[in-house]
């Protein structure tokens, strides 16, 4: 089974040298690198939120296999769909799917469901794979999107995925697509922002989930982080860093209504 892509050609270049030159751009040359066991990562189109997202993954050593959960922004599938077989086709080459993580996940707990279509359309993931071929083009993906959950639901996925990551015996890294919030004055987007992003550093999932849904806080990948948060901090993570907070005004000039883009490692 071969997945399309959804959004070349409109959140990136779908000609591979054009997003080759693209990733060139946004992407620094020269940056040091910490082994990390999650990031969190936007994922509007690269006009907005590239630069963020190519500074964050700049700065960790990125493993070959690698599992990147995203909101469901389509409504389509199950609540915790992880696609567990066959490759996805990108601009920049075949990516494969690893089906052992795949199916240890599948095995861990029945809250995860093997389901290909809520990927069909959802660009959160999508958009992230070219900056990880950019530095792994040997890379292999575990994908999963993710519609609301209550934080117990979290709980069990993040504690499901740190079983299987410790169980596979080679370095994973977990990306947490997740763009800040969505359509409020920067002001205001700042403000909301800055209280999910003191919790993340704090390394505080429960807060995170508590924070942004009681202020109301359009974080879209809220599930996806808090789960990436759990499971890190099973695998021992110590320190979350913010590489760089933004937000869409930076690149339209609106600041009337911005959505939020933050970037972190998690380690």
């Amino acid at each position: 089974m071969k997945r399309e892509p959804a959004v070349a050609h409109q959140f990136y270049p779908g000609d591979p040298a054009t997003l080759r030159h693209a990733l060139d751009g946004l992407i620094p040359a020269a940056s040091t690198k910490q082994k990390g066991l999650a990031v969190v990562s936007p994922h509007a189109g690269y006009i907005y939120s590239g630069a963020v997202a190519g500074e964050t993954f700049a700065a960790v050593d990125i493993p070959q296999d690698i599992v990147v959960m995203g909101p469901n922004h389509h409504g389509y599938g199950a609540p915790v769909a992880l696609m567990d077989k066959g490759a996805w086709s990108m601009p920049l080459g075949e990516v494969p799917i690893n089906t052992v993580l795949a199916h240890s996940l599948l095995a861990q707990t029945e809250l995860i469901k093997a389901d290909t279509l809520a990927h069909r359309f959802e660009h959160s993931l999508e958009v992230q794979v070219p900056f990880l071929q950019y530095f792994r083009p040997d890379m292999t993906l575990t994908p999963m999107v993710i519609s609301h959950l209550s934080y117990k639901t979290c709980q069990i996925v993040g504690e499901a995925l740190a079983a299987v990551v410790k169980q596979y015996g080679k370095p994973v890294l977990i990306v947490a697509s997740s763009d800040m919030t969505h359509y409020e004055s920067r002001e205001s987007a700042t403000a909301k922002d800055s209280m999910a992003i003191q919790q993340i550093k704090a390394l505080n999932p429960e807060g995170l989930y508590n924070t942004v849904l009681g202020n109301k806080i359009s974080m879209c990948g809220i599930m996806p982080a808090t789960i990436a948060l759990i499971a890190a901090l099973r695998l021992g993570a110590t320190q979350a860093r913010l590489i760089r907070y933004t937000d869409s005004g930076e690149a339209s000039g609106d600041t009337n209504q911005v959505v939020g883009y933050a970037g972190f490692v998690i380690s």
